[in-house]
């Protein structure tokens, strides 16, 4: 089993306040970005374009156990009070559908043209450390194979992630096990962690990139105190303790390997919808 990432380092932080948040969502639309993060919709967190601060889950968290998800909303003033809806950031980078040209058809010829599709580059905001653990696993799959995505690669060279530590682990959560939380330690240009209490609402900010140093300057921060950031690894230290489920990952290739025409695989076949999932 991997070792937990319990005990964060959050030295060197920056913190930002409400405001310093809009002006850091305003600074990415005006860079040019098309910004993505979590909203509500539909009694759920999901991801889809944001136009700024009003467009985030302000006081929602949510309650997971095995075959359940429901959304709460409260008087609370945390905008990553839930941990993870029914969406991932896939469909961002590799979309199901993706029209690649026009065909115009003349008299004696057929011309192709190419689409007209959003080409502004991506900015993800809110991106749990164990979403970026399942983005890095993409890359190896598009990027590091025979065959390279050439869309795939685009939209991945000009992303910009703006991750957000977990604080809240659900009792579904078992990414410690997996080195994948409950804290970011790399792949992001600038990281989040949020501390609420009932006077103050603050984010302390780690730069992880020369874009995310850049944009950083367009907004107003001041260095964390000492206080600030024991607050905050505080925090990270025990999300990490809440988090009791655990998967052994070391011999588990050779397992599933072993037990290919397994009986179980059939009985999960015969109750299957294929919804696709």
């Amino acid at each position: 089993m991997r070792q937990a990432n319990c005990q964060p380092s959050l030295t060197n932080s920056k913190k930002i306040g409400v405001e310093g948040i809009c002006q850091l969502l305003a600074e990415v639309l005006n860079q040019g970005y098309r910004l993505i993060g979590p909203t509500v919709r539909d009694d759920a967190v999901i991801y889809d374009d944001l136009t700024g601060f009003e467009d985030l889950p302000e006081g929602y968290s949510d309650q997971q156990t095995p075959g359940e998800y429901r959304l709460e909303k409260s008087n609370g003033k945390s905008i990553f009070g839930y941990v993870v809806g029914p969406q991932s950031w896939k469909k961002f980078l590799h979309p199901p559908r993706q029209r690649i040209g026009v065909y115009d058809r003349g008299m004696n010829r057929i011309e192709l043209n190419e689409s007209e599709e959003d080409e502004r580059p991506l900015a993800f905001f809110g991106v749990r450390p164990c979403e970026l653990k399942a983005i890095q696993i993409q890359d190896r799959v598009f990027l590091e194979g025979p065959f390279v995505d050439e869309q795939y690669r685009k939209r991945r060279e000009s992303l910009f992630i703006i991750g957000v530590n977990c604080t809240q682990p659900t009792s579904t959560c078992f990414c410690a096990s997996m080195g994948s939380g409950p804290s970011h330690s790399e792949g992001f240009d600038l990281c989040l962690t949020e501390i609420v209490d009932k006077k103050t609402r603050d984010y302390l900010v780690q730069v992880g990139s020369e874009k995310g140093s850049r944009l950083l300057e367009k907004v107003p921060i001041e260095p964390a105190s000492e206080t600030q950031i024991h607050q905050g690894e505080n925090l990270l230290e025990k999300s990490a303790r809440k988090i009791e489920r655990t998967l052994e990952t070391e011999e588990l290739p050779e397992i599933l390997n072993r037990n290919f025409d397994h009986p179980h695989w059939e009985e999960i076949a015969n109750r299957c919808l294929a919804c696709g999932n």
